[in-house]
């Protein structure tokens, strides 16, 4: 009788401990899951995207510095018409596909944020590619008395947070696939 339920403890405990280890298994499976979607689909992107527009940005401002390598947008001298000129080819063909693209990413995959709600950052730069894009309307009906958009592009603290967020991910990536050595 004792040797019948020990055998039936122990089946029972064997039981529970392979149910207990699958769906751990399987959690992590989809924690990884989503990992992988939050960096192929959102911060992946999301990085790529805010440094290449850094760069470009840096480009266009050692090219076209005035002489003191100050931007004609924060100098006492005004643009003249064909820094102004400059400034809305890059911005048409460069700046604002970028930024475009950065708030798509944000607007279609909200789901993938690792935040419970959507963060300020990521909301100014929704209203600073909104408020561009109705400058470069403007443009394309002659108005250039507008420049710049009404909102201010956060860039550093946008360059931080896909950064930031883009690393801490790996590192969590990393660990789920038992990586070790991986900072």
């Amino acid at each position: 009788m004792i040797a019948l339920v020990v055998t039936i403890g122990l089946a029972f405990v064997g039981y529970v401990a392979t149910y207990l280890n699958g769906l751990r298994l399987s959690q992590r499976q989809e924690r990884l899951a989503r990992l992988n979607r939050q960096l192929s689909d959102f911060y992946g992107p999301l990085f790529a995207l805010t440094e290449a527009n850094s760069r470009s940005f840096h480009a266009f401002k050692e090219r076209n510095a005035r002489p003191d390598g100050r931007s004609p947008f924060i100098h006492e001298t005004p643009p003249t018409e064909e820094e102004l000129a400059e400034w809305r080819l890059w911005v048409t063909t460069v700046f604002l596909p970028n930024i475009q693209a950065m708030r798509d990413l944000v607007i279609r995959h909200a789901d993938l944020l690792k935040e419970p709600e959507m963060p300020p950052i990521l909301l100014q730069l929704c209203a600073h590619v909104s408020g561009y894009e109705i400058t470069a309307a403007r443009w394309t009906q002659g108005g250039y008395d507008q420049h710049l958009s009404l909102v201010p592009f956060p860039s550093e603290e946008l360059a931080v947070y896909a950064r930031q967020g883009f690393a801490d991910l790996k590192r969590e990536h990393a660990r789920l696939l038992g990586q070790r050595g991986v900072h």
